[in-house]
């Protein structure tokens, strides 16, 4: 992107270099047009630097822009079944132009074509290809969604472009931004393209990475009812840290699913009940090791147990990764307080709270 051109595409023995034009609906792409004389000043300019011949690119103009059946530009498609390329005429078209034109803003351009000669002009035509009347934004959208839907199916196709496209732009501004990262390769895009659509498989679901990256942890969170309840099982800041910060992708990717209509009816509710379940068991168990005789410095020890296996073994979730699975974990527990230990439970006047992603509905 931006190299040596818009776009720079290389193959094993060749290069492509593109202009992109996205202009209003009923523009028209003239013989004197910026357009096509400022893609032109390019690539005369990239002619010249390699002196024409076997190692020269291809040019390529692909714009919103219709060609009049008159133009250059016109004479300049590839050639189809109607045998319209014609190189000779387009190039009597642009030198003509060139002779009428008063137009300044195309001087640069105007004295980048003077420099070749009839030949040189001639051979650099050859090369240069004009796919006018291409598709807008709204219509590349659809034909990616509609190529999508080949990939994962109709009902997950409009996301899942949303998503390559997203990982597309982040990884050209990475590429724009520092040149050590090298440019987009086939490689690359088709191992993505893999990963992304393997997350739509039945049994999976889609991982945002900026929500896996998420480590916003302090301010609105701080008062959160399972913070107190680490806090009081004497637990340490750091783990604290990652419990909240757990907590937080996993709402937080969930709120996405559920807004990309990913999950099944009733999805989210068995995944809580099955979370409960587990929770339950384990607690259940601990305390009947306990006895109703357990010194509090037993019980904090045993918490600290309880939740260390939650944070090493926790599983049990939706079709997730497992630091969402231990958030769900956090969230259940309250049971560990309100259960058969009413002497922690009543520290701090702490009291029980709904989950709030029991209380959302899924479309």
């Amino acid at each position: 992107m931006e190299a040596g051109d818009d776009i720079e595409v290389r193959h094993d023995t060749e290069r492509d270099l593109w202009q992109l034009k996205h202009r209003t609906p009923k523009t028209r792409i003239t013989d004197a047009s910026a357009d096509l004389r400022k893609s032109l000043r390019i690539w005369a300019t990239e002619w010249n630097s390699l002196d024409g011949g076997a190692n020269a690119p291809n040019f390529s103009l692909l714009t919103t822009a219709d060609a009049r059946t008159d133009s250059a530009a016109y004479h300049l498609r590839p050639q189809g079944p109607d045998g319209v390329r014609d190189e000779a005429k387009a190039l009597a078209l642009l030198d003509q132009a060139r002779a009428d034109s008063t137009n300044k803003s195309n001087k640069a351009a105007y004295e980048a074509w003077d420099k070749l000669d009839t030949t040189q002009r001639r051979d650099l035509l050859a090369r240069v290809q004009v796919f006018d009347a291409g598709p807008n934004m709204e219509q590349a959208t659809a034909q990616l969604i509609g190529l999508a839907s080949l990939a994962v199916g109709h009902e997950h196709a409009e996301v899942f472009a949303e998503r390559l496209a997203g990982w597309f732009l982040q990884r050209v501004v990475t590429q724009l931004r520092d040149r050590s990262a090298g440019a987009v390769t086939g490689l690359e895009f088709d191992a993505v393209f893999s990963e992304r659509r393997n997350e739509f498989r039945p049994g999976n679901l889609p991982i945002d990475d900026k929500i896996v990256d998420l480590d916003e942890t302090d301010g609105e969170h701080r008062d959160k009812t399972f913070v107190h309840q680490l806090h009081l099982a004497g637990m340490s800041g750091r783990r604290v840290h990652h419990a909240v910060r757990d907590y937080l992708r996993a709402f937080t990717q969930r709120s996405r699913w559920s807004s990309d209509n990913l999950l099944r009816p009733g999805e989210l509710g068995k995944c809580e009940r099955r979370l409960l379940e587990e929770w339950g068991i384990r607690f259940d168990a601990m305390c009947d090791e306990l006895g109703d005789q357990a010194a509090e410095e037993t019980k904090l020890r045993e918490a600290k147990l309880i939740y260390r296996r939650v944070e090493q073994d926790a599983r049990f979730a939706i079709r997730l990764i497992p630091a969402a699975a231990r958030a769900g974990f956090q969230m259940f527990l309250k049971y560990h307080l309100r259960g058969r230990c009413p002497s922690v439970s009543t520290r701090r006047g702490l009291r029980g709270v709904s989950l709030p992603w029991a209380r959302r509905r899924t479309r």
